[in-house]
């Protein structure tokens, strides 16, 4: 049995990023219109693609952030609050004579 020594140029054989690849099917206006923005802002298409991606992503976070706030302050359940109840009966007791 022969042994083969093979050398090769490892650079050739090494993807140029190390960034995930995908693909999609999207609209031929909606690419269309997608490279022409990515050619007057000088972005590649990926770049263009990225960016457009995360700044969708960062919106939707922020919703969901907003949600989640929102749903906790309009809660009138405050049995999680023994130190804002003490302090709203404490108030209300302090101020039941008071004429506004």
């Amino acid at each position: 049995m022969k042994k083969v020594l093979v050398l090769f140029d490892i650079k050739l054989y090494q993807s140029y990023t190390y960034d995930m690849k995908t693909a999609i099917s999207i609209p031929d206006e909606i690419y269309k219109d997608a490279e022409n923005v990515a050619n007057q802002l000088g972005l590649a298409r990926s770049q263009l693609y990225t960016e457009a991606i995360k700044e969708f992503c960062t919106k939707h976070n922020r919703e969901n952030i907003a949600e989640q706030l929102n749903k906790i302050y309009s809660s009138s359940d405050t049995t999680d609050t023994p130190l804002l109840d003490a302090g709203l009966n404490s108030l209300r007791e302090a101020t039941k004579n008071d004429t506004w």
